[in-house]
């Protein structure tokens, strides 16, 4: 029978750990697949750039362990941002989603998360708006061709901190290969009900990353230690029907303990409130 699938950020687990290594420790610690980040960083950004020859290792890694790269939390958008007042830095942030999405197709992730941040180091205004909806729009026209889901996430911003902005643009560009991958942990930081949020967006969620938050507090905080009312958010998400991904969110350097217990235990509770 279908399960619920349950992955786990790699940021998580140890820097240090090969992917073969990381995949398994996953495994080991209850979940089914990995969230590859592609963050702002040189490192991780030239995995896009991978050859051949790295990017059929990683598919090895996968075959060997059995734990599945479902997901990629793209946020190197808030280097070179979609939506930037400079050409240039929106042209650079339009090919890291070309590549993300060719990254994904070959291999085999099913969602690419876009961060839902117009601009992150500049200010935000209707014109940034506008050049980030043009970047998302020619995303989806890549996605399509990929056969890859693009999820927008709220994040810590006004641009789209909660649901409904984030249906606005979806809406707007109108395509059924872009949809919403709500954090309900920065929906509680903003000061909205996630419940209500996610009752909001019913039908339109790919799935759901999973932590704990306090006001204006969107990383580090242990699960039951913040303010996600996470029984009453899941009930609300069962309402909708929802019957896909669901992703913890860890950072395993700002916890103390063992990363792979401590993911351990995470997995533990949610099963406990799914």
């Amino acid at each position: 029978m279908f399960k619920m699938p349950v992955g786990l950020y790699e940021k998580a687990l140890p820097d240090n750990l090969s992917w073969e290594q990381r995949l398994t420790a996953a495994g080991q610690a209850g979940y089914d697949f990995v969230e590859i980040s592609i963050d702002e960083s040189d490192g991780r950004l030239a995995r896009l750039d991978w050859p051949g020859s790295e990017r059929a290792a990683l598919r090895r890694a996968i075959e060997n362990t059995g734990i599945e790269i479902m997901t990629m939390c793209l946020s190197g958008h808030r280097k070179y941002p979609l939506g930037s007042h400079d050409p240039k830095t929106r042209r650079q942030g339009a090919e890291i989603l070309r590549k993300a999405i060719e990254f994904a197709g070959d291999i085999g992730l099913r969602v690419v998360q876009v961060m839902a941040y117009d601009v992150f180091y500049e200010p935000s205004d209707a014109e940034s708006r506008a050049h980030f909806t043009e970047g998302l729009h020619q995303g989806c026209v890549w996605a399509g061709q990929a056969g890859v889901m693009l999820g927008l996430e709220n994040l810590d911003t006004p641009f789209v901190d909660c649901l409904g902005k984030g249906l606005e643009i979806i809406h707007e560009i109108n395509s059924p290969w872009l949809h919403l991958y709500p954090d309900i942990g920065n929906l509680a930081a903003a000061g909205y009900h996630p419940p209500a949020e996610l009752a909001l967006a019913n039908r339109q969620i790919l799935g759901i990353h999973v932590k704990d938050a306090l006001p204006r507090l969107i990383r580090g905080v242990p699960f039951e230690e913040g303010i996600v009312p996470f029984q009453e958010t899941f009930q609300a998400l069962a309402h909708t029907g929802f019957w896909g991904l669901l992703g913890v969110e860890m950072w395993g350097d700002m916890h103390p303990g063992d990363p792979i217990e401590n993911a351990a235990r995470v997995r533990q509770f949610i099963d406990g409130v799914v």
